[in-house]
């Protein structure tokens, strides 16, 4: 009878050799989920919304030759490059003169997780008043913070974070010398916001008909009043108005 050949040896060097080769794999994979761990999360992103109001056959009010959905386009791309330039993301829900509903401004304003939202608009005043800004959070009640709100009462979670923005707004404002009124309004697209979010009208001032008919593009005011807009959310940025770290 032919002798038997033992096997076992090799086998047990091959089982020993598998187990090496996992324990190898496995302290890989645990030394790259400790090297992405110890990684520092990433900075929560400062983005501005700007909802420039009206638009499409929407015109809004009549600033001497030009209309307010124009006057609120143009201060929209005004306010996105002088932000741009101070390293804060903007996003706009108009770029053009067409109509945007309500629905799908705050729509827009929510997919960007918007630290901050500015709903602009434009209306004369009086030449005894003189120019000014009238800054309006929602009239919709404060409630407690919650996971789900419903849409159209969105802003409901957010209203005392807007009150601190207009608070914000109205110091730098008020600090560049431009008259400031406070007060609340109804509006659909702001109501359905949820992020801190306030409406800007911006009120140049009605002098003359001559100069009415010349437009009520009064380039200083409007710088003025942008540069302040612009100093108050590089503020907010500061004081931790990332919607990551505020969020209700």
């Amino acid at each position: 009878m032919p002798a038997r050949l033992d096997t076992r040896p090799s086998s047990e060097s091959a089982v020993q050799s598998l187990r090496r080769r996992r324990f190898i794999l496995l302290l890989t994979a645990l030394a790259i989920c400790l090297t992405v761990n110890s990684q520092a999360p990433p900075a929560p992103k400062f983005v501005v919304v700007l909802d420039a109001a009206h638009g499409g056959d929407d015109l809004g009010a009549r600033l001497g030759n030009q209309s307010e959905k124009d006057y609120t386009l143009a201060l929209s791309v005004k306010l996105r490059s002088l932000l741009m330039a101070r390293g804060i993301s903007v996003v706009t829900t108009r770029e053009s003169g067409a109509d945007v509903d309500a629905n799908r401004r705050a729509e827009i304003a929510n997919r960007a997780n918007a630290a901050a939202c500015m709903n602009l608009h434009a209306a004369f005043v009086s030449s005894k008043s003189g120019p000014a800004v009238h800054l309006f959070i929602s009239t919709l009640p404060a409630t407690a913070n919650a996971r789900f709100v419903p849409w159209k009462t969105a802003q409901s979670a957010w209203i005392t974070r807007s009150n601190e923005l207009a608070g914000v707004l109205n110091a730098a404002l008020t600090h560049a010398g431009i008259t400031v009124t406070l007060g609340q309004t109804a509006l659909p697209a702001i109501d359905s916001m949820a992020c801190p979010a306030v409406a800007i009208e911006v009120a140049p001032q009605r002098q003359t008909v001559a100069q009415d008919a010349a437009g009520a593009d009064d380039a200083g005011f409007e710088a003025q009043v942008a540069d302040a807009l612009v100093a108050a959310l590089v503020e907010w940025r500061a004081e931790g108005g990332q919607s990551g770290e505020s969020r209700p």
